[in-house]
């Protein structure tokens, strides 16, 4: 199953959007990542797949990912190191059970827009853009087809 079929090319730029405005605000970087389906704890698979993609290479460790399980509805959001260390237990709960909302609604590309500006918001209070804020990550949604061994041993 492709992407597309869960979130058509239109969705995926109107994300792609939602992100570079979010990140006007604030010099952390937002990602979106889906796959259809989470064996396991989806925290954990969501922090294993910030790894994989190297999320981690920011100057300022301060990459967010929306990780999406669309089939199960399941979701979570982690953050790098220095978010970690800047924001409180359970930051991310609203973000999470909105976006959740939103999925089972059958609003996913709403709720992806919705949560990602919300997240700009809640990262410039503790990261504010700064004069040159560059964007280090790709703003273009990510996806796996569950194909991928490296994520199947979760």
């Amino acid at each position: 199953m492709a992407l597309a079929d869960f979130i058509p090319v239109e969705g995926q730029q109107r994300i792609a959007q939602a992100i570079t405005e979010a990140e006007r605000h604030t010099s952390g970087e937002i990602c979106v990542h889906v796959t259809p389906h989470c064996r396991g704890d989806v925290v954990q698979r969501a922090a294993h797949t910030f790894n994989r993609l190297g999320l981690y290479a920011t100057r300022r460790r301060n990459a967010v990912l929306v990780f999406v399980a669309y089939k199960d509805r399941r979701v979570a959001i982690v953050g790098d190191a220095a978010i970690n260390e800047a924001v409180p237990e359970g930051f991310w709960n609203d973000e999470v059970v909105l976006l959740a909302q939103r999925l089972k609604a059958g609003r996913p590309i709403d709720g992806l827009c919705e949560t990602v500006m919300r997240l700009g918001e809640q990262l410039a209070a503790f990261f504010p853009a700064d004069r040159t804020n560059p964007n280090e990550l790709s703003n273009e949604v990510t996806y796996d087809d569950n194909h991928d061994e490296s994520d199947d041993s979760l």
